[in-house]
């Protein structure tokens, strides 16, 4: 039986062809890794050494950049805002308020200078009575207080001079009898009794101050 021409496509004499081998795609390239990079070389000594020495130049220049504002911002509030003076109250109203209490005669320093500040003010009722008193900055930049009270002097004396207040005798100040007391530090008073009332001068201004604080109450 003859067999068709057609029939005998994909055969050689009875045999299969071999296979076509496949195509391969041509090797991927490697990647080369990357070169580590050598170190640069080291700076010469001499800049290094320059660097070093500069630094603290650097750091005074910074500082005084930084400083020299604050210099000006401070010599600005101290010279045109004042920033050196006290704060200053009006003690009238604590005077008026224990006028009007009528509890004991009350004096107002009069005739001080300028010079003499007043920083503070009051007018309490504390046990035993009520005390008056006003706060002053001295000419010399020191403090004082005067207090006007009716407490009795064996409690208030105590209170405001401390334990530490010792009488150191009689003196006379604008024509009456004060006595002169040591107080808390460095402090020391002076300490006039009268029917009804105990005035004290008191503070860290020297006794001639406070001679004159003394004088001054009517």
């Amino acid at each position: 039986m003859a067999v068709r021409g057609g029939a005998t496509r994909g055969w050689n004499n009875g045999r299969v062809d071999p296979a076509q081998p496949a195509e391969h795609s041509p090797a991927e390239p490697t990647p080369s890794m990357p070169s580590t990079p050598s170190p640069l070389p080291p700076g010469p000594p001499g800049r290094e050494k320059a660097r070093s020495e500069r630094s603290p130049k650097d750091m005074a220049i910074s500082l005084l950049v930084l400083l020299v504002p604050i210099a000006l911002l401070l010599a600005f509030y101290r010279g045109f805002l004042g920033g050196d003076q006290p704060s200053t109250v009006d003690p009238a109203p604590a005077v008026e308020q224990a006028r009007a209490a009528n509890a004991f005669p009350v004096s107002q320093p009069a005739g001080l200078d300028s010079d003499w500040r007043t920083v503070s003010a009051s007018y309490r009722t504390v046990e035993g009575g009520s005390s008056l008193r006003i706060g002053y900055l001295t000419p010399e930049g020191r403090g004082a207080q005067l207090v006007q009270s009716n407490v009795p002097p064996e409690r208030l004396l105590p209170a405001e001079l401390t334990a530490e207040g010792q009488p150191q005798g009689p003196t006379e100040v604008g024509g009456r009898n004060w006595q002169r007391y040591t107080a808390r530090g460095n402090e020391q008073a002076l300490v006039l009794l009268e029917p009804g009332r105990t005035v004290i001068v008191v503070g860290d201004a020297r006794e001639n101050e406070l001679r004159r604080l003394a004088d001054a109450i009517r």
